[in-house]
């Protein structure tokens, strides 16, 4: 019997994905199962065509904001609505280096203010892309930077974040380990999967991910969550990732635009010192676990830092907390931003120099 050809590609991708994180499992790298996952991804796709489920990447987000979500109980919601202006001060601070990292990124890619101003700050590939849209900024290009940065970061910060973040401190914002059950957990998949329809018909962004762990915060912090997350469950959630990431990491994507690629790798690790320089600063002076503050203002995705949080053993709410601070600025204030540095003359909206 042959396999029809599109389940035969996503069957290989799949196998592909696995493989690359049980590779990178037995050789205890960093958030294996997603950086497993998305090189063996990449590799396959240089060889033969790849397929990722369109279902894949969702469902992945879905586990992940349970999982996520439980981590909030409510000694530890009190805790982070604590420690509220900080995180604020925090995003700002992100925001703010992207926005110092604009010129560089500008001048090497040879794109303008606009399209550098939207490719360079670190508010998420989903948000970032539906800003620049609205802006009439170039969406592929802001797409194709922001998404380097997230894989700049992925692979960069986990290894350093082992190697040298301080561990401890993070006891306020560990909440007790939740037993699973397997009827509990079913009925928290399916009223994950109709939380994020909802925010989905709403039109936030990232409704996949935001809306299950919305509901698993409210139910945590209450002390009504019926199950936790097996660890399987987040591991496999990463191979969806990982795969959905490499997927992307094909030849002509890499070769696509080479002087883009050069100039978001560059400023992603420029972008990524300095917000790891100001997070230990931060946290020595608000008194918070340095590592956590480190991924929290570390320039990647709101679900790959969660994950990273989550293998590292570091506190999740807290590294959500200002990533989600970082977001919701970036989705309400960068518009306005962008306009009075136009205003201010800061940045020219014409083609680059």
């Amino acid at each position: 019997m042959t396999l029809p050809a599109p389940l035969l590609t996503q069957l290989l991708t799949l196998l592909a994905a696995i493989a690359g994180g049980f590779l990178f499992s037995l050789l205890h790298v960093p958030l294996a199962w997603m950086i497993g996952a998305m090189f063996g991804t990449a590799a396959l796709s240089w060889t033969r065509p790849v397929q990722v489920p369109a279902v894949a990447r969702p469902t992945a987000l879905i586990l992940i904001g349970l999982s996520f979500g439980q981590t909030f109980s409510g000694p530890v919601l009190e805790a982070l609505l604590g420690e509220l202006p900080v995180i604020v001060i925090a995003a700002f601070l992100s925001i703010g280096a992207g926005i110092a990292t604009v010129p560089i990124f500008t001048r090497m890619a040879g794109l303008d203010a606009k399209a550098g101003f939207f490719s360079t700050i670190p508010g998420g590939v989903v948000v970032m892309a539906v800003l620049a849209q609205r802006a009439g900024a170039p969406i592929q290009t802001v797409t194709l930077a922001q998404t380097m940065r997230v894989l700049v970061v992925v692979l960069i910060m986990p290894p350093l974040l082992t190697a040298f973040a301080p561990r401890g401190g993070s006891g306020a914002f560990l909440a007790p380990h939740v037993a699973v059950e397997a009827l509990g957990l079913a009925g928290m998949i399916a009223a994950g999967v109709l939380a994020a329809l909802v925010l989905r018909r709403a039109g936030l962004a990232n409704p996949w991910m935001i809306g299950p762990c919305l509901l698993a915060i409210s139910a945590s912090a209450f002390g009504l969550l019926p199950s936790g997350v097996p660890h399987w469950m987040v591991d496999a959630a990463q191979i969806g990732m990982g795969a959905a990431l490499g997927q992307r990491m094909t030849l002509e994507f890499l070769l696509s635009s080479k002087r883009l690629m050069r100039a978001s790798i560059l400023s992603s690790v420029a972008l990524s010192a300095a917000c790891m320089a100001m997070a230990v600063g931060l946290a020595w002076i608000a008194g918070l676990p340095a590592g956590a503050v480190m991924v929290g203002m570390a320039p990647g995705g709101m679900p790959e830092m969660g994950v990273t949080a989550q293998t590292l053993g570091i506190a999740v709410p807290l590294v959500l907390g200002f990533h989600l601070a970082r977001t919701l600025l970036c989705s309400f204030l960068l518009e306005p931003i962008f306009g009075l540095l136009v205003r201010l003359r800061l940045f020219t909206p014409g083609p680059a120099a």
